[in-house]
């Protein structure tokens, strides 16, 4: 199937869709939405409005014959702990919510957003993109150049 996927920067207004998107991705991998939170739109809508201030927020939605069927969101890592790395070191991006709608699973555009956010972040002079991948997704970071690193979990519950 030869899909005209357009890819492009989203707008304020699909935040809502981007917010959806995220909730769908945590339901996908098998999180129950028990374990969401019940305002999780409200305080997703707020993350993106500060992120957007604060750390260069931008999304981008993948559409066929102007439908969404996918998105991702990418934005400066703030960081988990003192920034005591030269700032040339340490200026890293961070994709989250890649997301596509499961009947265009497998055609590529998981890869095309991810490849449109990695230039953003590049454009804003990262050295570095992290992003967290499921299991199904690490193939396709894995051909975009992402390698596996040294980060370990425990669950505690």
């Amino acid at each position: 199937m030869n899909l005209n996927i357009q890819v492009k920067e989203a707008s304020p207004r699909e935040d809502a869709l981007i917010a959806e998107h995220f909730y769908q991705m945590w339901l996908d991998n098998e999180v129950t939405a028990n374990s969401i939170e019940p305002d999780w739109l409200n305080i997703t809508l707020q993350f993106i409005e500060e992120a957007r201030q604060k750390l260069f927020y931008k999304a981008f939605v993948a559409e066929i014959d102007n439908q969404i069927i996918g998105s991702t969101s990418c934005q400066i890592f703030a960081g988990l702990y003192p920034h005591i790395l030269k700032a040339e070191y340490r200026k890293y991006g961070y994709i989250w919510g890649v997301y596509v709608e499961p009947d265009y699973r497998g055609q590529g555009i998981a890869k095309k957003l991810t490849s449109t956010a990695v230039e953003y972040l590049k454009s804003l002079g990262c050295t570095r993109v992290i992003l967290h991948a499921s299991p199904p997704g690490k193939p396709v970071y894995s051909s975009l150049g992402f390698s596996q690193t040294n980060e370990m979990r425990l669950d505690l519950i």
